[in-house]
């Protein structure tokens, strides 16, 4: 089958544009408010996409005629006197492993390109009802199993800023659609910062919600791995601190398809402190630590109390998340129960990383590696009793140039050791936010991430205003 190509086919609009780069609250709130129509709005975007995407490689499938379609049925509404939803018009993205039924679920893998699902996944109905309207498919690596973001059915992302840099994965071409005007919102997941760390490379707001706090995919006959039950949950990439929250609150909440997800009680106010981690592994770089600083300062400017501390068992959370999801990578991406090869980086990544980890061989080491995640946790339990929220590194490094995780045990252990404090918060399912704070010497974004207790989205997000409120908002990257 040949890849589907980012479709083009909208003649240009002679009416008024509306800026793509706007917030989806400020989108929304227009449209409501009928200064702009929500066609007009979709028009604008795929203006933006026909422009950028051929250059950037963001999104896989571009639903024109379809997106044309839901935004009228937004504006029909509203014309009605109907309330569309709190999204009314906002241009998303979905990512290629999140069920659409207006394409394919191909995981970025060429063997599932045909993958047609049969209802939409519930975050996309969700967002749907709440009157957001799909423009496009995000670009991932095969099985989200990279720290970039290349497959051999669609290719490679671009970063915006340096196509010489990665974009980040695995959610990168959801990442880049934001950060470009492409889309208002990304639709994505976060296994092992595969939303936050491209949303670091791309200067955006990308936030992990808690395990349970958004449902996953439907449950169905088939096996999932572990880890992938444990570690990883789907979540919402935007411009702004308040839009992952606008769309939070439309995405959470008990699904009856799975198990895990709940709906999150209201939490005691918690003490308006945060604890900075400043350096782990083999330092962080000069860069990176100005931009902690910089968010620090904010917080303190807003009225929080900041206090360094030492992230409990940091390396120990990084190991045992590494070594369990590379014990199931081998199990459950085995070419020969996938019918099919993976793509040629992703064979290299699953090769470099699964020998540097050191899978585990028995059941018994697999065993009580879970039994110790206990221990670990509450070592941070402990900590975020009196320091809710932790401040520190998304990345260690600048972000680096692309297939940087490639190459080897060295390289797949460096793209590792970054990356510890992000990995952490997977293992231990607690949500984590990450944002820009400007931009460093190199012309890339800076960030950070707040990582909260538990269910306590509410902070970790305040938190996140007071940091956004100080840093000025960056411009639409232009390269590409």
């Amino acid at each position: 089958m040949t890849p589907p190509h980012p479709v083009q086919d909208h003649a240009a609009s002679d009416r008024p544009a509306w800026r793509p780069e706007a917030s989806a609250a400020d989108i929304a709130a227009a449209i409501r408010r009928r200064e702009v129509s929500a066609v007009e709005v979709v028009e604008a975007h795929l203006d933006r996409i026909a422009r950028r995407n051929p250059d950037l490689g963001a999104l896989t499938v571009v639903f024109a005629e379809r997106a044309r379609q839901a935004a009228s049925t937004v504006d029909s509404a509203l014309a009605a006197g109907a309330d569309p939803g709190p999204l009314a018009g906002v241009p998303i993205s979905v990512k290629e492993n999140i069920d659409l039924t207006w394409s394919a679920t191909t995981n970025g893998w060429r063997g599932l390109a045909e993958a047609v699902p049969a209802r939409d996944a519930t975050i996309v109905r969700r967002l749907r009802e709440a009157g957001a309207v799909p423009v496009g498919r995000g670009n991932m690596p095969d099985f989200g199993m990279r720290w970039d973001t290349d497959n051999d059915l669609f290719g490679r992302t671009r970063n915006p800023w340096n196509p010489q840099r990665s974009a980040g994965g695995s959610s990168g071409g959801d990442a880049v659609a934001v950060a470009t005007g492409m889309s208002a919102i990304g639709l994505g997941n976060d296994f092992g910062g595969s939303l936050r760390l491209p949303a670091y490379a791309a200067g955006v707001v990308g936030l992990r919600p808690s395990r349970g706090r958004v449902p996953r995919a439907a449950v169905t006959g088939y096996p999932v791995a572990l880890t992938l039950q444990e570690f990883s949950v789907n979540g919402p990439m935007a411009r702004t601190v308040d839009d992952v929250a606008l769309a939070l609150a439309a995405m959470q909440g008990v699904d009856a398809d799975d198990p895990v997800s709940l709906d999150a009680p209201r939490l005691r106010e918690l003490p308006r402190r945060v604890g900075v981690v400043r350096s782990f592994g083999d330092g962080v770089d000069p860069q990176v630590a100005a931009g902690i600083e910089r968010a620090a300062a904010f917080l303190v400017r807003a009225g929080w109390e900041v206090v360094e501390v030492e992230a409990p068992r940091l390396e120990e959370a990084a190991v045992l998340w590494r070594r369990l999801a590379c014990t199931d990578m081998l199990m459950s991406l085995d070419p020969a129960d996938l019918g099919m090869p993976l793509g040629r980086s992703a064979t290299a990544f699953l090769r470099d990383s699964t020998a540097a980890a050191r899978p585990y061989e028995t059941t018994r080491e697999y065993a009580e590696a879970w039994a110790q995640r206990a221990v670990v946790a509450a070592d941070w339990r402990r900590l975020q009793a009196e320091v809710p929220l932790i401040l520190g590194p998304v990345s260690a490094s600048r972000m680096r140039e692309t297939d940087y995780d490639l190459g080897g045990q060295d390289a797949a252990d460096r793209a590792w050791q970054d990356l510890w404090l992000t990995v952490a918060a997977n293992f231990l399912g607690l949500p984590a936010l990450a944002l820009p704070t400007g931009l460093g010497e190199d012309g890339m974004p800076t960030g950070v991430q707040l990582i909260g207790p538990l269910l306590a989205e509410d902070a970790v997000l305040e938190a996140g205003r007071a940091v956004e409120a100080g840093v000025p908002a960056l411009p639409v990257p232009a390269v590409g």
